[in-house]
């Protein structure tokens, strides 16, 4: 839609009706001219509706021309200040093993304070100040200490903060975040994949790339530079991030600086070409704008990202090592795409109409493959398969098994599809085809309107690295394989059945590294989970089962603290085993039968459990996506 029809469809879904509308970061004074330019978007009916707009600018607040109340945020008193500052600086687990706690809590406030009370300055700041445990250091900052204005205030801590990451590819990595557009929930996945395709991550004795490139994630999330949107409960490991804004301004221009890469953003008017056209950026990332001017200046541009981009044309990427695309229209992919040889990381994620060359075989370099909700105009090619060096594959449809290939080395398989009939006429070549990927980590096969075929459970023998696995849906498992068969190293299970015949407890229940468990379909009358079963489960879900007794022996899932039930259609008094669970903390029901005035849910609370009666509890768990 144009502007003018947007505008006039929020004026007509918001008349006659109360409303708070919050426009958030707003950074230019003429933005509230350009939402009502076509007309006045908010009605004002005189009945109490507002809108609020945030912005760290004080003229922007100043410059709307109606009946206006600013409130300027206050900054954290003294003590406030040192709370947070403490927190970051002095954590509890390090504290025990200080000395001299008393002279860093002296210190520590009088840095504190020096921050003026600023949020983001004393976490990273403090952030920073935790990996440097000693007096003389603190002692150092606070006597060095000279600027005063807030603004230059912060760039010298965030300088500090950056200068003090213990090599260059942290630092390249850290700064490689605000690629991404803001307030963006970024993928942590995502992030190694892209940090390995630069090379930014070099492998040590100890740790295989991947694995150090999440160490430098925990490292940056300590240190208070990337904020903790979502962990997972299987890994204990960081799943999404976020940048604070400030953070990634700075990070931008400083990248900019160094030619690092460039920002190319409509919404905020960034990094206009002219303003950089004496520097050559080997990275690009457009956001909501796409111009190939850009990268025709540049020779042999290394990387390109684009979020959210209208139209994107590629030219001639020879050079090319990562594509990454979201949520736009790609044209020319194919006559471009087969030019790359040298790619290693390719997304396209929510794209349109794309299609997927024979030649894609010759990106012989390629270890990374996304097209998650990208609609395909054919199947994926042959060829791919040939790629030796493809570790991880997402795919969304379009996908067909081939008898030669090289895929062994796979350690992430992910398909998902709503449309996948010629899957029951083909399920032996697919158990085939699956069955040679020995080294998977991950797996997940999620079809929405087809049935897997049965034939597949028995793939997972053949699985022994596999830590991750979800399966949906089956349509009738007889019962499941016998545990041994299962990957021992397993830590996550997602399995979805319309029916499964035989109580799946007494299989599951033996696997040793278990941590989450998400079931649906069970429609047997009685369940047990026996005393010793589920020794490290922390994350249990189950979803429309049948039965009417459930029984807990004394000693069965000593380290389950999430319990959620799901549509339990027969059930109606929750078992009292549940109570005797030593680290139950929070039970989350979604059952029209038990209530929560149950007697199994009074004791729980009395022990401290928190119970809910929650309609928008999740039948499984989103680790996996």
């Amino acid at each position: 839609m144009q502007e003018l029809e947007v505008g006039k469809k929020i004026h007509e879904f918001l008349l006659n009706k109360r409303y708070v509308v919050v426009l958030d970061d707003v950074r230019a004074t003429d933005t509230w001219n350009q939402i009502n330019r076509v007309g006045k978007v908010f009605p004002d009916a005189n009945n109490g509706s507002r809108v609020l707009l945030t912005t760290r600018k004080e003229d922007v607040a100043n410059y709307i021309e109606m009946s206006t109340y600013i409130h300027p945020l206050k900054l954290l008193d003294d003590e406030k200040s040192w709370k947070l500052f403490s927190r970051k600086s002095l954590p509890s687990y390090k504290r025990s093993s200080l000395q001299d706690v008393n002279e860093f809590e002296e210190l520590g406030r009088k840095l504190a304070r020096k921050c003026n009370g600023l949020p983001l300055a004393l976490a990273v700041l403090g952030g920073y100040l935790s990996k440097n445990l000693n007096i003389q250091a603190w002692s150092d900052i606070f006597k060095s200490w000279i600027s005063t204005k807030n603004g230059q205030m912060m760039r010298d801590i965030l300088a500090r903060s950056y200068n003090d990451l213990p090599n260059n590819y942290m630092k390249s990595c850290f700064l490689y975040i605000a690629v991404f557009p803001e307030d963006y929930s970024i993928s942590t996945a995502d992030l190694v994949e892209l940090w390995t395709a630069e090379c930014f991550v070099q492998p040590a004795r100890k740790y295989k790339p991947e694995e150090l490139a999440y160490k430098y994630i925990s490292e940056l999330a300590q240190r208070s530079l990337v904020q903790v949107v979502d962990g997972s409960t299987a890994h204990g490991s960081i799943l999404r991030i976020k940048i604070h804004d400030i953070l990634r301004d700075w990070c931008i221009e400083e990248a900019t600086q160094d030619g690092f890469f460039c920002v190319t953003d409509k919404n905020t008017g960034r990094a206009e070409v002219s303003s950089f056209n004496t520097m050559t950026f080997y990275r690009n990332s457009f956001h909501h704008f796409f111009d190939d001017k850009i990268l025709q200046a540049t020779a042999y541009p290394r990387t390109l990202l684009g979020f959210s981009v209208p139209s994107i044309f590629l030219v001639k990427l020879k050079f090319l090592r990562v594509l990454h695309v979201e949520n736009s229209t790609i044209n020319n992919f194919s006559m471009a795409i087969s030019e790359c040889i040298h790619l290693r990381h390719l997304i396209l994620r929510n794209c349109e109409s794309v299609r997927l060359p024979p030649s894609i075989g010759k990106l012989l370099y390629l270890q990374t493959i996304d097209l998650r909700r990208t609609i395909l105009e054919s199947i994926v090619p042959e060829s791919l398969w040939n790629i030796a060096s493809l570790k991880h594959v997402y795919l969304s449809g379009g996908f067909y098994p081939t008898r030669n290939g090289k895929q062994k080395e796979l350690r992430t398989f992910h398909l998902e599809t709503s449309s996948f009939n010629y899957f029951r006429s083909s399920a032996s070549a697919i158990v085939k085809f699956l069955g040679q990927m020995t080294q998977l980590v991950t797996f997940v096969l999620d079809f929405s309107r087809t049935d897997i075929p049965v034939e597949m459970i028995k793939m997972l023998a053949s699985m022994p690295d596999a830590v991750e696995i979800l399966l949906r849906r089956f349509d009738v498992l007889d019962k499941l394989p016998g545990s041994t068969l299962f990957p021992q190293c397993l830590r996550q299970l997602d399995l979805f059945a319309n029916v499964i015949k035989e109580d799946p407890m007494p299989i599951v229940e033996k696997l040793p590294c278990l941590v989450v468990l998400s079931l649906s379909g069970y429609q047997g009358r009685t369940m047990s989970c026996s005393a010793q079963g589920f020794p490290r489960l922390q994350r249990l879900d189950l979803s429309m089962f049948y039965i009417e007794e459930w029984i807990i022996e004394t000693g069965a899932l000593p380290r389950l603290s999430h319990l959620g039930l799901h549509w339990f259609r027969n059930m109606r008094k929750l078992p009292d085993g549940l109570v005797q669970l030593p680290s139950l903390k929070e039970l989350v029901l979604k059952d029209p039968l038990i209530s929560e005035d149950d007697i199994t849910c009074k004791d729980l609370r009395g022990k401290g459990c928190k119970v809910s009666n929650n309609p928008s509890f999740p039948a499984f768990s989103s680790v996996l996506f």
